[in-house]
């Protein structure tokens, strides 16, 4: 592979900044969720989606606004309900009594930045509207498929503790996000600086007057992925991504291990992570530290081992120890 141009050079070299400049934007507003912050950031830039985790109130929605507003992205959110119909995400045919046509009033969907709330708590018809939206990038209405901005990324939430009414994804599903990102309760520390913020004025509703201001566009983040692209992968590093996905399929632990699809993902959130620690090449160190959000949802437990506390985390941290790292 030939080196790239210094004007290639500077046009990536922008862009990290750019990116980083991002993170520290969202954080005006996003307190203590730094890894998550982080994990957005690495699907935008693989063109995937993300699924966050966490109890009410840990900001989850107020991430995605500040990601937005950092971006000057479009965005709209859809509170999934059982009664919540395809057509209330995707849009759909509206008869004009003027012309006595038919024409299309898009849905939700077509934004840049979907946010999904509590995604589980609508039932699977209306779940498997979001499948060609987040796999194909568009939507078919009536026989006509109609593509979905660019970039799109769905930010979808569930709650962990609250099953009662909900229906859990299937893995066709979850295979569709690129993460699953768990959004963890903040620290003493970080709870108090929520506290003394919000004594101050903050207002989570009103971004603009947190001082939340666009400081990448749309030219910054195709410099960024096209710069990642460009981040090389050794066959030994391929080969140490291909061992930690089989090693998941010969798991006593696990009924289901992660797919070649998994692998895939591995590889890219890996390639985009060091990316944005500033090198054009992929370490091992790279993969792990992605390993955990790129494959805990596509791995499925036991009935036994999940009965004695295991967890998906757990049976890939205990992988991680095992699988041979490339020197």
């Amino acid at each position: 592979m030939s080196a790239p141009s210094p004007e290639t050079t500077a046009h990536s070299d922008r862009a990290r900044t750019a990116l980083e400049a991002l993170r520290a934007e969202i954080a005006k507003a996003v307190v203590g969720q730094d890894s998550t912050v982080t994990g957005v950031v690495v699907a935008l830039l693989c063109r995937g989606h993300v699924l966050l985790e966490g109890v009410p109130g840990t900001a989850k929605t107020l991430l995605a606004r500040s990601l937005a507003a950092s971006l000057e992205l479009d965005t709209k959110r859809v509170q999934f309900t059982p009664d919540l119909m395809p057509s209330d995400v995707t849009g759909s045919l509206v008869y004009d009594t003027r012309t006595s046509e038919f024409s299309f009033q898009a849905g939700p969907v077509f934004t840049n930045l979907l946010l999904a709330d509590e995604i589980n708590r609508t039932p699977p018809k209306t779940q498997s509207a979001l499948l060609e939206a987040m796999e194909e990038r568009q939507v078919t209405v009536d026989g006509t498929a109609r593509p979905l901005p660019d970039p799109f990324l769905v930010a979808a939430t569930q709650n962990p503790v609250e099953y009662e009414g909900t229906y859990p994804l299937p893995e066709a599903q979850l295979d569709r996000f690129l993460l699953k990102l768990t959004v963890p309760l903040p620290s003493r520390e970080d709870e108090i600086s929520v506290l003394r913020r919000h004594a101050e004025g903050f207002n989570p509703r009103d971004l603009q007057a947190a001082g939340i201001r666009p400081v990448a566009d749309a030219n910054d983040l195709e410099a960024a992925r096209a710069a990642v692209a460009r981040t090389s992968v050794s066959a030994e590093i391929a080969g140490y991504v291909v061992d930690i996905c089989r090693a998941t399929r010969e798991s006593p632990s696990l009924a289901l291990g992660a797919s070649p699809r998994g692998a895939t993902a591995l590889l890219s959130t890996a390639r985009a992570w060091a990316w944005l620690t500033g090198r054009d090449y992929v370490i091992p160190d790279d993969v792990k530290a992605l390993a955990l959000p790129t494959l805990r949802h596509r791995v499925q437990l036991r009935p036994e081992a999940e009965m004695e506390g295991v967890t998906a985390d757990s049976v890939i941290t205990a992988i991680l120890a095992h699988v041979p790292v490339p020197r």
